[in-house]
């Protein structure tokens, strides 16, 4: 039996929302994947020159965790890649291999695992909740991690809202993005997040735009991060000049992702150009929510 299984590129955090927050996109990694003896893996797209093609790669890995948690043997397995979601960008590639692999091994199995059972793998696999399970559930995801296991709720998101994101062409690792943030903060700068990220819940369900403009701030981690994208701070000021309610640092970055009230166009523009005056190349795209998450289907 072969499956085909399709996983959305994710944005974590939305501001002050840190390993809590998740946004699937419409912006898609596919995988086919057939029981084999050994593993062999192919891949077209993102990464292509860099990504591992035998049982290291995080897709075989996954599919073969997925076998260990049903209790199945794991002989092997023949995957297809196409990567769109670019590496090492804030995007969530990481979590759409992880998760495209445990869907692919759950389907070829017969289904056994339920999605929160996958949620739960895949968040101990990732080291965080907030990536997988937008990229599971879709939508814009809220997701607990405690001795229990991860509790994750999927939320609407209003239709009238554009995503713009803006992808650099360098790249940052995440481990080293963590590596910036302190191990405590503020009592001032935990309450200002607080006070951030229910706001930030409340005006996306109201559907108010104006409760953005605050909503979006942070203190955790981007102020932190800035060592690595000095540039920031002035893309974002573009973005809002242009007309953002908001621009944050996507997941540990070095994407950006800005909300608009309506067309996103000129946002995009003015991102771009503001990051090219910082010498560093990039592209800006406007994407929808994907509000389905990953699926698997049997051709």
């Amino acid at each position: 039996m072969r499956v085909h299984v399709r996983v959305p590129a994710t944005s974590a955090n939305l501001g002050p929302g840190f390993d809590a927050l998740g946004l699937a996109l419409a912006l898609h990694n596919e995988v086919v994947a057939e029981e084999r003896d050994g593993v062999s893996v192919s891949i077209e797209g993102e990464g292509a020159d860099r990504l591992a093609r035998d049982a290291s790669n995080l897709v075989a890995r996954g599919v073969k965790l997925a076998y260990e948690a049903a209790g199945r043997s794991f002989k092997g397995c023949a995957l297809e890649c196409v990567n769109r979601i670019p590496t090492a960008r804030g995007l969530g590639s990481s979590a759409a291999a992880w998760v495209g692999g445990l869907v692919a091994g759950n389907a070829l199995l017969g289904s056994p695992l339920s999605s929160d059972a996958l949620l739960a793998l895949a968040a101990r696999a990732e080291g965080h909740p907030d990536n997988v399970a937008a990229a599971i559930f879709g939508g814009l995801t809220v997701s607990c991690g405690s001795a229990d296991g991860v509790t994750a709720v999927t939320l609407p998101v209003p239709k009238n809202f554009a995503w713009v994101v803006l992808v650099p062409e360098v790249t940052s690792a995440t481990a080293e993005a963590r590596t910036l943030l302190p191990r405590s903060v503020p009592r001032e700068d935990a309450v200002f997040n607080v006070q951030r990220v229910a706001l930030l819940l409340a005006g996306l369900q109201a559907a108010l735009p104006g409760a953005l403009t605050v909503a979006l701030e942070d203190r955790l981690h981007q102020p932190y991060r800035l060592k690595l994208y000095p540039w920031m701070p002035e893309v974002a000021a573009a973005a809002r000049v242009a007309g953002a309610l908001g621009c944050v640092l996507s997941g540990a970055g070095p994407s950006l992702l800005a909300v608009v009230a309506g067309d996103g166009g000129a946002v995009g523009r003015a991102m771009e150009e503001a990051l090219a005056k910082a010498h560093v190349r990039g592209k800006a795209r406007i994407l929808d929510v994907d509000s389905a998450g990953a699926s698997a289907t049997v051709p």
